[in-house]
């Protein structure tokens, strides 16, 4: 225990949130960093604590202005409930974070691996931590052989964790963990000679590091062809907004969907535009074909050029429609796909403008 910590407090990296151990930013750096590597956190973690650098800013903002912070850096719920959780800590809490477990848990968003750490790290009480890179260590100290996703041996972990656990400086061993599955015991090609419990650890003594923790079987993911209209009338050009409860709620997007079997591509485009905001539209060239994966599914992606014929834009499938200038796009929070579909359409508009030009 004492080699890991002299370890850590010689190999730390010089990260942001380390430098302020506020509960808030604890808090925030936590959640930016579930599923994230730290590399793609830095620069959103700072402009994040630069535009609400309290909780009381944060629960004052807009959430299409926080979402538009989080663009980007994806599992768009976290932005959600982290401006949720604000607003409640702001009204129930006085604007600071409880100090217990068991409040922490009741924070939307915030977990028991969440609770912990801010828990330990920002209160230094003795909470144990479970993320990827502690199983991972823990996995090859103890050469735990189990599936370590099954809810038995996430027991064994965390009754592990809790148990190992520096009672006088929780946070920088829970760090320390953090840091050595991050930065040497890593997933392939483990740093084991510069590792501090090389000693103590069981998979190293048997060469079996490389092995463990057991491997998944990766599963094949669904793949789903999706259309999208990109709708023009005046000059303006239709977006609307996700509804809060699905997946990617809140952002903003070009309305579209799945395309059926059975149908070409601009039918299903003047479909799923009707279905979703109530308009009638031509259909008219493609503008551009995008891949993106997601964590359960793959998609294609399929945008039209299309010009409003009738109607008036409903929120149907959707919680709010409006139509902006193409100019306005970038002042929106949109998924990642859309983020590419805007770019496509700038990229369109000056090469058409270039060739108008040319033509004079």
């Amino acid at each position: 225990m004492q080699a890991l910590l002299r370890w850590f407090r010689a190999n730390a990296r010089d990260l942001p949130w380390r430098k302020n151990r506020s509960p808030y930013a604890v808090w925030v750096s936590e959640v930016m960093l579930q599923q994230t590597q730290v590399a793609t956190v830095i620069d959103y973690y700072n402009r994040f604590m630069k535009r609400f650098p309290t909780v009381e800013k944060l629960a004052r903002a807009r959430q299409d202005t926080v979402l538009k912070l989080w663009e980007g850096l994806g599992y768009y719920s976290r932005g959600r409930n982290l401006h949720k959780a604000a607003k409640l800590i702001a009204s129930n809490y006085s604007g600071q974070l409880p100090d217990t477990i068991e409040e922490l848990q009741n924070i939307p968003g915030i977990g028991r691996y969440t609770a912990g750490a801010i828990a330990s790290i920002a209160f230094n009480k003795p909470a144990p931590i479970l993320d990827g890179n502690v199983i991972r260590l823990l996995c090859r100290v103890f050469r735990i052989k189990d599936n370590p996703k099954d809810a038995a041996t996430q027991k064994k972990l965390w009754d592990m964790a809790d148990t190992l656990v520096h009672t006088k400086r929780p946070g920088d061993f829970n760090e320390a963990m953090m840091e050595l599955g991050a930065t040497v015991c890593t997933p392939q090609n483990p740093l084991c000679q510069s590792c501090p419990l090389r000693k103590n650890c069981t998979a190293f003594e048997h060469n079996e590091q490389e092995a463990l923790p057991l491997k998944q079987k990766q599963r094949k993911l669904p793949h789903y062809t999706i259309v999208v209209g990109v709708v023009f009338s005046n000059g303006k050009v239709l977006i609307d907004k996700r509804r809060q409860n699905a997946l990617l709620g809140g952002l903003w997007e070009f309305p579209g969907g799945k395309k059926k079997t059975s149908e070409s591509f601009k039918a299903a485009v003047a479909r799923e535009v009707k279905e979703e905001t109530g308009i009638e539209i031509e259909v008219g060239k493609r503008l551009c074909i995008i891949k993106h994966t997601y964590s359960h599914f793959k998609i294609t992606l399929h945008a039209y050029l299309c010009e409003y014929k009738s109607g008036i834009a409903k929120t149907l499938g959707c919680d709010a429609v409006k139509w902006i200038p193409p100019e306005n796009l970038t002042q929106h929070a949109f998924p990642a796909a859309n983020v590419k579909i805007i770019a496509a359409l700038k990229t369109q508009q000056s090469r058409q403008k270039r060739e108008t030009e040319a033509t004079r």
